[in-house]
C-alpha cells in the first residue's frame, strides 16, 4: 500500500526551501486530544521556543494556529506554517513535514496514517510501542492500543518491529523480546498468548518467552514486551500514573511502527509539556533517520533468513 496524497497536498512545481541540516519539520494536529486546540498550541510553543532548527505545519483551525505565531517574534514566523485543512498524515505524505505528531484519536490518527502514508509489506496492523522506564533502564512496549484484537502473525510481526526499534533507538544489537502473560510457566494465559509463543520462537530474534507485569516494571527479563492494544493500553496508563514527572519525554508518547512515515502519538490527556516533549521525540527519530535503519534491519532479517 502505497502513499495516498489529495490533490491540495501535491506540489506546485515550485522549488522547494532550501533546508538547514538539522532542521526537523514536523506536522501537528491542532485539534487532537482532550484539551484542543490550547494544550497543542501551547506545547507547540514550547517545542519551537525549544529547539532553533524545528519547524512546525500547524494542521487546523486559523484562529488556533495564529495564537503560535502571536505568541513568537515575528523573526521567527518563517519556521510556522498553517494549513486549515486537510490532515497531518497527508502533510507527510506530500513531503510538506517529517514527521507528525497527534493526540487525537488513536484510531483515527493509525487510519489516517495507514491510508496517507502506506504500510510496510507484511504489516497488516501497524503496532503503536512506547519506550518505559524500568529499575534496569528502558523497555519497549507494544502495542499499546493501535490493535486491541491481534492475531498470532500480528504479534509475531509486533514482535519483529518492536526488537528492530529497539536495536536502532536504544543502540541494542541482540534485544530481549518477551511476550506478556499472566505467569512465566508455559501454557499460562488466553488462547492468544498460548499459541503465539510457536510463532515467536521461530522468529529470527532472541525471544526469551513469558513475561509477567512485574517485569515489565523491572526490565530485567527482556528489552521488548509484546502484548495486545488493550492489555498494553491499560498497562501504560497504570505505569504512567506510577512513574508521575519521572517518566521521560519518549516515554509520554507512543510510535506507530509499520508505517511509511514517522507518526508520534500522544494520549489524549497529554499537557503543553507532553506535547512539547511528543515533537522533540518525533524530531529526534527523524534527524537520526531512525525510521530508515529500522526498515534496513527488518529488510536484512528477512533476507538473511529465508
Amino acid at each position: 500500500m502505497g502513499r495516498v496524497v489529495p490533490e491540495q497536498w501535491r506540489s506546485t512545481g515550485a522549488p522547494a526551501p532550501l533546508r538547514e541540516p538539522g532542521t526537523a519539520r514536523i506536522a501537528v494536529d491542532l485539534l487532537g486530544g482532550d484539551h484542543a486546540p490550547a494544550v497543542v498550541v501551547d506545547g507547540a510553543l514550547r517545542a519551537v521556543q525549544d529547539d532553533p532548527s524545528l519547524h512546525l505545519t500547524l494542521v487546523g483551525p486559523a484562529e488556533a494556529a495564529g495564537a503560535v505565531l502571536d505568541a513568537l517574534d515575528p523573526a521567527e514566523h518563517h519556521r510556522i506554517t498553517t494549513v486549515p485543512g486537510g490532515s497531518a498524515a497527508e502533510a507527510v505524505a506530500a513531503g510538506l513535514a517529517d514527521a507528525l505528531v497527534s493526540a487525537g484519536d488513536t484510531a483515527v490518527t493509525v487510519l489516517s496514517a495507514a491510508r496517507a502514508l502506506g504500510r510496510w509489506p507484511g504489516v497488516r496492523r501497524p503496532p503503536l510501542a512506547a519506550v518505559l522506564p524500568t529499575a534496569a533502564g528502558r523497555l519497549v512496549l507494544l502495542d499499546v492500543g493501535s490493535s486491541v484484537d491481534p492475531d498470532e502473525p500480528a504479534l509475531a510481526m509486533h514482535a519483529r518491529l518492536g526488537a528492530a526499534y529497539a536495536a536502532v533507538v536504544h543502540d541494542l544489537p541482540d534485544p530481549r523480546v518477551g511476550l506478556l502473560t499472566i505467569g512465566t510457566e508455559p501454557g499460562k494465559g488466553d488462547r492468544l498468548r498460548r499459541s503465539a509463543p510457536r510463532l515467536l520462537e521461530a522468529l529470527p530474534l532472541r525471544y526469551t518467552g513469558l513475561v509477567e507485569g512485574s517485569d515489565v516494571v523491572l526490565g530485567t527479563a527482556a528489552d521488548v514486551v509484546v502484548t495486545d492494544g488493550f492489555t498494553g493500553n491499560v498497562l501504560l496508563k497504570a505505569l504512567e500514573a506510577a512513574h508521575g514527572a519521572e517518566q521521560a519525554d519518549d516515554s509520554r508518547a507512543a510510535v506507530l511502527l509499520g508505517v511509511r512515515g514517522i507518526v508520534v502519538v500522544c494520549h489524549g490527556a497529554a499537557t503543553g509539556p507532553d506535547l512539547a516533549g511528543g515533537i522533540g521525540f518525533a524530531a529526534g527519530l527523524h534527524r537520526r533517520a531512525a525510521l530508515a535503519a529500522i526498515a534496513e534491519l527488518m529488510s536484512y532479517n528477512e533476507v538473511s533468513h529465508e
